[in-house]
Order: structure tokens, then C-alpha cells, then sequence
């Protein structure tokens, strides 16, 4: 289970995802349907309401109780900016997970994405206890690239076919970062 929230920019603090943050979730998920188009799945047009972010928090907790994912939201004020999560959490001798985010359009450029990976990494690390994040981009996000190495991610290969986006399976860089060594 996770906890806290942290300020990270001017107005902006990194929190765990409430129930409570379907409406603002919705908003902000209309706000940025051109925005996130490019790189998200498609999705069905009950996504992007308020009872469509409701059923996707519930689920979002139930695996975080679970010790699958972890889940948090950027606000700034009762606006959700942007979104961190780390999912696909493997326990055993992995004790890995997958890092995800996105920020909203008009707050791009501001060093969101970088200071919420940061902090997301250190609470793999020390508040989930995973020994490794691995995060996947389109081979043309180069943002989000630039994003994981400043973070201190390595590039470790091409996943051929990875994710099916915009109608195609596709291709998709694979980054990693190495947390800690503590054995398991």
C-alpha cells in the first residue's frame, strides 16, 4: 500500500488516487483526449466520465491492495494534471514493475513527468520494496524518452509488435531502471 503526497512543482503535489478523483480524473481525461491520443489504447467513450473513472479507480485500489499496482495523481488545487502509476507488479525473485504516466497539455514543459517518475521510483523502491521499474515508449516518443533517461532508466532493446495502439500493434522502446540490490 502506498501513502503520502509530496509537492513537487509550483502548485502541484503527487498523491495515491482516491475514489474521491473520478470527476476531476474524467475532466481531465477530456481535457486531454487529443493530447494522450497518440499513446494511449483507444478507449470507449465511457472512459471519459465520471462513472467510467469511478469503476477504473475502484479497480485501480482493489489491485493496489492486492500488491499488483500502485496508482497516484498530480493535482494542482481540485484539478488532476497528471497521472504515475507502476503496474504489472511480479513478487519472487523479479520483484519488478512497469512505470506509466502522463501529464496534461498545459502543464508539458515544466519538469512534471521527470519529477513524477522520481518520486514514483523512490516509492518502488522504498515503500512498494521492488528491486527494478521497466517503462515502454512508442519508438517515436522521443519526450518520453528523454523523460526516463534523465530519470536514470537504460535502454535495454525494441520490443517488436509490444502494445496495440491506434489500430496496429506496435513497436515500442524498452527502458529499465535498476533500484536497489537488496536480495530478496
Amino acid at each position: 500500500m502506498i501513502s503520502g503526497e509530496s509537492a513537487l512543482s509550483q502548485g502541484v503535489v503527487i498523491r495515491p488516487v482516491s475514489p474521491d478523483d473520478a470527476a476531476a480524473l474524467a475532466r481531465a481525461y477530456r481535457r486531454n483526449r487529443a493530447h494522450l491520443d497518440p499513446w494511449d489504447p483507444d478507449r470507449p467513450d465511457s472512459f471519459y466520465s465520471e462513472e467510467g473513472q469511478a469503476e477504473r479507480v475502484r479497480g485501480q485500489l482493489v489491485d493496489g491492495r492486492a500488491g499488483r499496482s500502485a496508482h497516484w495523481v498530480l493535482a494542482s488545487g481540485d484539478e488532476i494534471v497528471g497521472h504515475a502509476a507502476v503496474s504489472n507488479i511480479v513478487r519472487g525473485p523479479a520483484h519488478s514493475g512497469s512505470l506509466g504516466y502522463w501529464i496534461d497539455a498545459a502543464q508539458v514543459g515544466r519538469g512534471l513527468a521527470s519529477a513524477a517518475a522520481l518520486y514514483v521510483c523512490a516509492a518502488a523502491d522504498g515503500q512498494l520494496g521492488l528491486h527494478r521499474l521497466e517503462a515502454g515508449t512508442l519508438l517515436h516518443n522521443s519526450a518520453s524518452q528523454r523523460v526516463l533517461e534523465k530519470c536514470g532508466f537504460e535502454e535495454f532493446g525494441v520490443a517488436p509488435r509490444y502494445l496495440y495502439i491506434k489500430g496496429a500493434w506496435r513497436d515500442h522502446r524498452l527502458f529499465q531502471k535498476i533500484l536497489n540490490d537488496r536480495p530478496v
